[in-house]
C-alpha cells in the first residue's frame, strides 16, 4: 500500500484501439501546467463545483483541442478526497466547451505533494520557522501546486511507485547547496534538516498505464523553479537533482540508491516502455537552471528525442515580445512557456519524451497564432487560462527492446 494518500478512480472509459486488438497504437501523452491552483485550501474545490469558472473552461477546452489520451495537470492542487479530480471531469471535460467535443477520462491519479507541508525547520535561512519556504516544497498549503492524471486507459493500481518521501540526502553525489558565508561545504541545510528533507518538491510519480497487452510508465513531476533563492542556488541544485531521479531511474545500474513512499529499492525495470512528462522548469540553453540540467533527459541514450514540440505562436510571441528573448539560444519554436520578457523570457520548460524505441508520429505545442480563433485561449498577459502550453506527444506503443 502507498503511504501517500492515493485518489485511483476507475469507471467505464472508452474501448482504446489496442484494447481492441490493434498491435501496435499510436497514444497521445501530454503535458500541462494548468495554472489550477488557488490561493487558499478547498478554493479549486469551490471554483469547479459549478461549470461556470471560466478559467477552468479554458482548461478543459484546451484539453478538449487537443484529446490527449493520456494528461499530466501540473499545478492542480490535491485534496486528499479526490474531489477536484472528479468535479473537473464531470463539471468541465465532459461538458463540450465553445464547440469542442467533450472528452471522458475512465482512469484518473492524485496522490499527496509535498507542497505547503510544514518541515519544522527553517529551511531558507530567514530566521524564522514557518510559511511556504519552509515547507517541503513551496506551498501556503498542503496540497497547493499538486500534479493531476488523467487517462483513457487503465493505470495498474499494483504497480504504482511514488518518490514524495525520498530523502535528498540518500541521492549519492547530491548537489546540496552550500552557505557562501562559511567555509565548510555543503552547510545550507543542517544535518537535522538534511535528515528529513525530501528531494522532491512535489512528488515523482510512476503509473503504469495499460495499453492493450503493452504497460507504459508515465513518469511524471513537476521540479522546482530554479529562482527564488540567493547565491546559494538551493533550488537551483534541488531543480537539478529533481530532474536527476528519472535520469537515473530509467538507467539501468544506475538507481539502486532509490527507494520508493512504499520501501521497493531501485529503477525502472530494464527494457520497460516509459514516457516522461511534466513541467521541468529547465530549458536547454536559457534560464537559470544550472548547466546540463534538463541535458540529463534529453542527452539520455534510453530517451526519444527525434521529434521536439514546436508551435507557430511561440515564434509571433517571442518577435512581438523581444526583450531578453532577443538574447536567446534555444529556437523559439520550441518554447513551452511565456514568461516575464525582462527575465527569463520565454522558455522550452514542459517535456513529454518517450522511451527510444517508442516511434513519435507527431508532436505540438498548443500555442496559436493571433490570428487562429483559439488564441483566445492562450493570449497574452494576464493570461486567461496559463503562462504554460499544453505539449503533446503521439508515441507508438510497442513491444520491442533494445
Amino acid at each position: 500500500m502507498l503511504k501517500a494518500l492515493t485518489v485511483l478512480v476507475a469507471a467505464l472509459a472508452l474501448i482504446p484501439a489496442a484494447a481492441a486488438g490493434e498491435k501496435d497504437a499510436a497514444v497521445r501523452f501530454s503535458t500541462f501546467n494548468a495554472s489550477l491552483n488557488r490561493s487558499f485550501a478547498g478554493q479549486l474545490i469551490a471554483d469547479l463545483s459549478t461549470p461556470a469558472n471560466e478559467q477552468a473552461q479554458n482548461v478543459a477546452e484546451t484539453i478538449q483541442r487537443v484529446r490527449p489520451d493520456v494528461v499530466l495537470i501540473n499545478e492542480f492542487d490535491y485534496d486528499a478526497a479526490g474531489t477536484s479530480l472528479g468535479l473537473f471531469q464531470d463539471n468541465y471535460l465532459s461538458i463540450a466547451q465553445n464547440g469542442a467535443a467533450s472528452i471522458h477520462y475512465g482512469y484518473r491519479f492524485a496522490a499527496e505533494s509535498n507542497t505547503g507541508i510544514p518541515s519544522g525547520f527553517d529551511l531558507d535561512n530567514s530566521g524564522t520557522v514557518g510559511g511556504p519556504n519552509d515547507a517541503f516544497g513551496f506551498g501556503f498549503y498542503p496540497g497547493q501546486f499538486g500534479m493531476a492524471v488523467y487517462s483513457r486507459y487503465p493505470i495498474d493500481p499494483t504497480g504504482i511507485r511514488t518518490f514524495q518521501r525520498f530523502l535528498w540526502k540518500d541521492m549519492p553525489g547530491a548537489r546540496l547547496p552550500d552557505d557562501p558565508a562559511t567555509a565548510a561545504p555543503a552547510d545550507w541545510y543542517s544535518p537535522e534538516e538534511l535528515s528529513v528533507f525530501r528531494l522532491s518538491s512535489k512528488s515523482h510519480w510512476d503509473l503504469p498505464i495499460v495499453i492493450g497487452q503493452k504497460v507504459v510508465h508515465f513518469l511524471t513531476s513537476h521540479p522546482t523553479p530554479p529562482v527564488f533563492d540567493g547565491p546559494e542556488d538551493r533550488n537551483g541544485s534541488r531543480n537539478f537533482d529533481e530532474i536527476r531521479l528519472w535520469a537515473d531511474y530509467i538507467t539501468p545500474g544506475k538507481a539502486g540508491y532509490l527507494y520508493d513512499d512504499a520501501g521497493r529499492h531501485g529503477g525502472l525495470k530494464p527494457g520497460s516502455l516509459f514516457v516522461i512528462a511534466g513541467d521541468q522548469n529547465s530549458d536547454p540553453h536559457d534560464g537559470d537552471s544550472l548547466p546540463g540540467a534538463i541535458q540529463q533527459l534529453l542527452e539520455n541514450r534510453l530517451v526519444n528525442t527525434a521529434s521536439t514540440p514546436s508551435s507557430p505562436g511561440a515564434v509571433e510571441q517571442n518577435a512581438l515580445q523581444m526583450g531578453i528573448n532577443l538574447t536567446h539560444r534555444s529556437d523559439p519554436k520550441f518554447d513551452t512557456a511565456d514568461f516575464a520578457d525582462n527575465a527569463p523570457g520565454n522558455l522550452r520548460v514542459d517535456y513529454v519524451l518517450p522511451r527510444k524505441n517508442m516511434r513519435i508520429l507527431g508532436s505540438g505545442v498548443f500555442w496559436p497564432l493571433m490570428s487562429d480563433p483559439l488564441f483566445r485561449l492562450v493570449g497574452v498577459f494576464p493570461f486567461p487560462t496559463s503562462d504554460h502550453r499544453l505539449v503533446w506527444v503521439d508515441a507508438r506503443v510497442s513491444g520491442s527492446h533494445d
